[in-house]
């Protein structure tokens, strides 16, 4: 009789066991989004804080020798070094600082004319600084220091290599040319060009200002936009909610653009304003870069 009830009891031991096996140990989950926050494996915790593995033996084991400990000496602390201001650029005898693109900026100006004589030379001169200064003045490149600079080159080279015949005006009245690719702008009358060519800037990547020909339906000499809350003085659209207007932010900035409008730095698009109306046409072609 002893027998048997020791066996009913081992039996009854073996099926707790199997049972608490299968229902308390947790199946491996994914790591949702790989940041670690799934469930671990069984036993990874023990292992890293050096619980797992078997129990040992029941023998005494001797004492470990305690490590001794020696002072470290402190490492000595490196002396900061001072990093080395960049130069300021010298002015030249002229009274302005020789820009690194003087022989180009000299060569467009040389070739669009209305700013003083240039001489060309890729020598910074009194004439030079004072013709590149006044052109920085015109199309608002700041500072204004007379330094050949990337800006100064680059708005001078979309300028000179512009070609308004490009462009195809209407037999009667104001035709407004935008060379998206130069990002420069015009207006012909009678097949003559009588405002510009000037800077612009159009739509950004994922707002590009699309090509083709349309005409001015609409005009306020000061729009508001509602998606942008914001003023848009000398208002003249012709498309989607695209038009010519005043800029709101620094026009050669180049890192963004509008959301498909025609940007004008304020004495331009008063002039635009004043050679516009609605019914005047409007052609734009090529694409700017990036969008």
């Amino acid at each position: 009789m002893r027998q048997v009830r020791f066996s009913a009891r081992v039996v009854a031991l073996a099926v707790v066991t199997l049972v608490g096996v299968g229902a308390c140990t947790p199946e491996r989950q994914a790591d949702p989004g790989g940041r670690g926050g799934g469930l671990a494996q069984a036993g990874s915790a023990e292992r890293e804080t050096g619980a797992g593995g078997s129990s040992g033996s029941d023998q005494r084991t001797r004492p470990e020798p305690k490590p001794t400990r020696t002072k470290a000496k402190p490492k000595p602390k490196p002396s900061p070094t001072k990093a080395k201001p960049k130069p300021a650029p010298k002015p030249t005898a002229a009274g302005c600082p020789l820009g690194e693109h003087q022989r180009e900026v000299e060569t467009y100006l040389a070739r669009l004319g209305g700013f003083g004589r240039v001489t060309v030379d890729g020598r910074q001169s009194a004439a030079d600084c004072a013709a590149i200064k006044k052109f920085q003045q015109r199309y608002d490149i700041r500072p204004a220091a007379g330094r050949a600079g990337p800006t100064t080159y680059d708005v001078a080279k979309r300028l000179a290599t512009t070609d308004t015949k490009r462009c195809k005006a209407a037999s009667s009245g104001t035709t407004f040319c935008i060379d998206l690719t130069r990002q420069t702008t015009w207006a012909l009358r009678g097949g003559k060009v009588v405002w510009g060519p000037t800077v612009t800037r159009t739509g950004m990547k994922g707002y590009a200002t699309p090509a083709g020909t349309f005409t001015i339906n609409y005009r306020n000499i000061k729009e508001w936009s509602d998606p942008y809350e914001v003023w848009l003085p000398y208002w003249q659209h012709f498309t989607q909610g695209m038009g010519y207007h005043q800029t709101t932010t620094y026009l050669h900035d180049k890192s963004i653009g509008s959301h498909g409008c025609v940007n004008l730095l304020p004495a331009d698009a008063r002039r635009a304003w004043e050679l516009g109306k609605v019914g005047s046409r409007v052609v734009l072609f090529g694409r700017r870069p990036g969008t």
